[in-house]
């Protein structure tokens, strides 16, 4: 039997209910941008009240692009705090995607002021406040399916920026990940200063 938005979204907070119920100031975090050829990786670090509960929240991968704008606007208006962070191509370049993921992650949180972090898949980042990593916790937590809407849209965003500047590419339909499209547009023009040169020369030997 198909689940109904309602019970998808009674499904998804259960993990944040506990840390409501006890008062917690608690913030979901998550990241995107992790995959793509170029650009920055893109933290989020959200606090979202208990009520009112945004009817649309979700993993944001199973959003529809003008869903998660929607929602996006909602978790604007609506979220107790919201932190972004990001490290640049050449940090990525220099420290690698792990490094600079965790750095983004420590620059999202530092924005925040949660005595407990709920974050998709990573822990161990040293924040002021406890960690707990979830394995797919865009999937399982509110409020981590919260940031990673965050984290997305804003990245997305920042890909209509650069598709402007540098239109061969594509950005704005592929979000700098490789494409047949992306990949041609590398071979006949070189790399665009948001390039990752370490992850250019990984995927075009793999080809």
């Amino acid at each position: 039997m198909r689940k109904t938005r309602e019970d998808r979204l009674l499904e998804l907070i259960q993990t944040d209910l506990p840390y409501w119920e006890k008062g917690i100031v608690f913030a979901g975090m998550d990241e995107a941008g992790r995959g793509p050829l170029m650009g920055s990786v893109v933290a989020a670090c959200v606090v979202m009240p208990k009520e009112p509960l945004l009817y649309w929240v979700d993993d944001s991968k199973k959003l529809s692009e003008k869903r998660r704008e929607e929602v996006f606007e909602q978790i604007q208006r609506t979220a107790l705090y919201i932190g972004v962070g990001e490290a640049s191509p050449q940090e990525i370049d220099e420290i690698n995607i792990l490094n600079a993921t965790k750095n983004a992650m420590r620059r999202a949180a530092a924005q925040v002021p949660a005595e407990l972090f709920l974050i998709d898949a990573l822990e161990g980042l040293g924040l002021d406040g406890r960690e707990i990593g979830i394995v797919h916790g865009d999937a399982l937590c509110y409020s981590i399916a919260a940031a990673s809407i965050v984290a997305k849209v804003t990245r997305d965003r920042q890909m209509a920026e650069w598709d402007r500047l540098y239109p061969a590419y594509g950005f704005a339909r592929n979000k700098g990940y490789g494409t047949r499209e992306h990949i041609d547009a590398l071979r006949r023009l070189g790399p665009c200063p948001a390039h990752r040169r370490s992850f250019i020369t990984h995927f075009t030997e793999a080809l």
